[in-house]
């Protein structure tokens, strides 16, 4: 994780700085271009657009790390509720899903009961669903439930993060149970002593794990990134495969997300929405200096 990522991380952790990007018009400004909205309906208008715009989308409620049985399973209804949104609307589609906002965090059979069942109403749907990965003290346990419910209803995915050292070995260990695998750089702040800490580093680790990805011949490639040679990377090593797709975040090189559309690549957009967008968006402003640039113009105006 760079110098960068951390410094900004930390410093819209502080209480005042949270204040001022939650409660000011020119905070809510910059959400709304990383975010589709607060509510479904919101989320459903844009994904339509962006289908029409020839790109596929992955649904994401905002939330993690919930701590009581009535919020997870709040949280279970509303990715329900996103699953019948997508059948009704005939959106090309899936969902993407935080398992501590399913509560994994205090009792992990309900999380995993929540899978089983979002997995079952997702393939009545004709869909998918991607059990996003979240900071290291769920990694393990993550990789674990995802591996069960993919044996047993063969319609899911997992993000893997290339900065974890560990990410090698799970590549290896779930590559075999088909699915898709989304492979991303990651966005927490880990650690030296688990993680890869230089950019140079995770975006060697990410084009390593993007060879042996795209030669696992089970599995359906998720590439997601935003760096221009790792794209082209995995253009050159999935030449002659089509069971591959490129990922992106809703907002984020949006020129790019089309331009791919219309070499004929699949590109799904990642389209997150809901009330709990700020862990969310402080992840964002960390990942490029251009992303902390957008701010500092929202609150000029610009």
């Amino acid at each position: 994780m760079s110098v960068f990522t951390k410094a900004v991380v930390g410093f819209t952790h502080a209480a005042p700085v949270r204040s001022v990007i939650t409660k000011t018009t020119a905070g809510r400004r910059l959400a709304h271009r990383f975010v589709a909205g607060d509510t479904l309906t919101q989320a459903v208008t844009v994904a339509r657009q962006l289908n029409d715009a020839g790109l596929l989308v992955s649904l994401d409620h905002l939330g993690e790390e919930v701590t009581d049985r009535p919020t997870a399973l709040a949280a279970r209804r509303d990715y329900l509720d996103c699953i019948d949104s997508i059948a009704a609307e005939g959106l090309d589609a899936n969902i993407s899903i935080k398992l501590t906002q399913l509560g994994l965090a205090f009792d992990p059979p309900l999380a995993a009961e929540a899978v089983s069942e979002l997995a079952g109403k997702a393939r009545e749907a004709g869909t998918t669903v991607t059990i996003d990965m979240e900071d290291s003290r769920f990694t393990a346990a993550t990789v674990d439930l995802y591996a069960t419910a993919q044996k047993e209803h063969g319609n899911l995915g997992l993000a893997l993060q290339t900065y974890l050292y560990r990410t090698v070995e799970d590549l290896r260990r779930l590559a075999p149970l088909g699915g898709h695998l989304r492979l991303c750089k990651g966005a927490y702040v880990e650690p030296p002593d688990i993680a890869y800490q230089t950019r140079h580093e995770v975006s060697a680790a990410f084009a390593a794990l993007l060879e042996e990805l795209m030669a696992a011949d089970k599995v359906r490639p998720a590439i997601a990134t935003h760096d221009l040679a790792l794209i082209d990377l995995a253009k050159s090593l999935g030449a002659g495969r089509t069971n591959f797709e490129f990922q992106m975040l809703y907002g984020v090189r949006t020129a790019v997300q089309k331009e791919l559309a219309a070499q004929g690549f699949p590109m799904r957009v990642y389209v997150p929405f809901g009330s709990h967008w700020y862990p969310y968006l402080t992840r964002r402003l960390g990942e490029r200096p251009a992303n902390l640039g957008l701010f500092l113009r929202a609150f000029v105006g610009r």
